[in-house]
């Protein structure tokens, strides 16, 4: 079975989705639409995790689209940022298919959330490889402490 986590934002990959990132061989998507710098950051990452690819797309690449694939999608009920929300609505399009669709929560405020059993490991690596971006867990550690997974019914 592949795993494909969606991650708008480099770092969405790991704030939402550490468990499966560390525990399978992923594919990461990323919106394609993201700077170069932040794309320079997401290389760093396959020195510290067992990634399959890391691609930049504007859309889910069909070869993906297939029973055997579970894909990882922003939740679009509980995400507040519009691009999360975009790519969510877009999983949900494709759980509505029937296709093998989980959805996860950067922002914690979401009623499946629980406590990530290795936090230190989780914000070691967000420290590690989004430098960037440090300040935002930096004094809200929300983002490395929790983390949660939904998957809807049809």
């Amino acid at each position: 079975m592949e795993t494909v986590i969606i991650a708008p934002h480099p770092d969405d990959e790991i704030i939402g989705c550490y468990k499966y990132l560390t525990q399978t061989n992923p594919i990461i998507i990323y919106d394609g639409d993201t700077d170069a710098k932040r794309r320079e950051e997401t290389q760093k990452l396959r020195d510290h995790a067992q990634i399959k690819i890391q691609m930049f797309q504007k859309s889910i690449p069909p070869n993906f689209l297939n029973k055997d694939t579970v894909l990882y999608f922003p939740d679009p009920t509980y995400e507040i940022h519009p691009l999360h929300r975009k790519w969510g609505f877009i999983g949900e399009e494709i759980a509505r298919q029937g296709f093998n669709v989980i959805f996860y929560n950067t922002n914690m405020n979401a009623p499946y959330i629980h406590e990530v059993n290795n936090s230190k490991a989780k914000e070691a690596l967000l420290n590690t490889i989004y430098q960037s971006q440090k300040s935002l867990w930096q004094y809200d550690h929300k983002f490395f402490l929790f983390e949660g997974y939904n998957q809807w019914l049809f």
